[in-house]
């Protein structure tokens, strides 16, 4: 076997790329405070810093005083550089946003979809990155890329399997990139709630932690070592699909006992009317008046959820040992504001001792758009790995 030799040019892009990474996950930072956080050489921090400014990569962004000395220049990734658009794939709507590299929201587009088919998926991510970009004014071919975030297994950033929907082996990645000449970025909607969660919102400074995703659906996106973990083929995280009660519910991937049967939204919703509730409006409204109904079979079922999400909770505590957990997705979300403390006493009824007084259970940051923000970080992570060179 041939091995590839390491080349100047290689060692050179692997350092912009070391630096661009800490300006934009760390920024605004100097030059001296890159020097100390990359371990290149005052020289090399400048020269590199000097080419990625006169690219447009990088911009000066004020200064900080020194001691004793002049005062310290700040660093940050110019937000217009280029732009990045994300895309949710719900199972009731699609929803696109495109986004400075600031990750500001310039522009949204949201699409109903009745039955969440490839087809129909395909049609309203096109017309929803249409949308954004013409309705932002920014050119097609400033826009680094288009990532998408969808329910299921997706492998090689490109071929989705969801089997609560029934696809299987989709080509989803070039089912769009048929439609556009922006390159195209596919991945799993609960690790992109974890990657935004990491980077912006409730997950940073975390090494090791669950990002748990709760709506229609249930999953979650692990961090190990500061890094996600995947798993041997991209499946890791199905925390929904983990068997919580023997012989239980049917779940919608066709197994039984799943924690999604029990804490997903059309779970919930689907125990409290065989428990003699009615409810109106779609899944969503059905759901907050779920948990503002006083009556006691409401009461049952959202107890009933709390203690099953908690013994969810408490298998993670127990098996990765992670420092923290963030509740996240429109339905957590809306039973966390509400149920948080009860949530936490909960799991530590399941939970071993030790691992869980080390960990903390803590609600998203970023609001029910994070899963679109973290799609759109895909074409930003291309773009910090390639020290901030443009596809050709």
């Amino acid at each position: 076997m041939e091995v590839r030799r390491t080349t100047v040019r290689d060692m050179r892009r692997s350092n912009r790329s070391v630096i661009l990474a800490s300006i934009y996950r760390e920024g605004p930072l100097s030059r001296q405070e890159l020097t100390v956080r990359t371990s290149l050489s005052a020289a090399s921090v400048s020269n590199l810093v000097a080419e990625l400014i006169t690219e447009g990569v990088v911009e000066e962004a004020g200064s900080v005083e020194s001691e004793g000395g002049r005062p310290r220049v700040l660093l940050r990734v110019a937000p217009t550089f280029r732009y990045v658009v994300g895309a949710e794939v719900g199972e009731t709507r699609v929803r696109v946003e495109l986004f400075d590299l600031a990750m500001n929201v310039l522009a949204r587009s949201d699409h109903p979809i009745s039955s969440p088919t490839p087809a129909e998926v395909v049609k309203h991510v096109l017309e929803g990155l249409s949308s954004v970009v013409t309705s932002s004014g920014v050119q097609p071919e400033q826009v680094l890329g288009l990532g998408v975030a969808v329910s299921g297994v997706v492998e090689d950033n490109a071929i989705v399997d969801a089997q609560t929907l029934g696809w299987e082996a989709v080509p989803l990645a070039k089912l769009i990139a048929e439609g556009t000449d922006i390159p195209v970025h596919v991945d799993n909607g609960a690790n992109m709630l974890g990657q935004a969660e990491m980077w912006f919102g409730a997950g940073r400074g975390a090494t090791d932690a669950v990002v748990a995703l709760v709506g229609s659906g249930v999953g979650s996106a692990l961090v190990a070592g500061g890094s996600s973990y995947r798993g041997a083929r991209s499946s890791a995280g199905e925390w929904g699909h983990m068997t919580i009660v023997y012989g239980g519910r049917q779940c919608r991937c066709g197994a039984l006992g799943c924690l999604e049967a029990y804490v997903g939204a059309e779970g919930i919703l689907d125990r409290y009317r065989l428990a003699g509730g009615t409810l109106t409006g779609d899944e969503e409204t059905a759901f907050v008046e779920l948990l503002d109904d006083k009556s006691e079979p409401a009461a049952t079922i959202i107890a009933d959820t709390i203690g099953y999400l908690a013994a969810g909770f408490a298998n993670l505590v127990n098996l990765v040992n992670p420092e923290r957990i963030v509740l996240g997705g429109w339905a957590g979300l809306l039973l966390g504001e509400k149920h948080l403390d009860e949530l936490r006493v909960e799991v530590g009824k399941h939970a071993l001792r030790r691992p869980y007084a080390q960990v903390s259970i803590v609600l998203c940051e970023l609001g029910r758009d994070a899963v679109a923000l973290g799609a759109a970080t895909l074409p930003v992570v291309r773009l910090l790995r390639d020290g901030g060179a443009l596809p050709r």
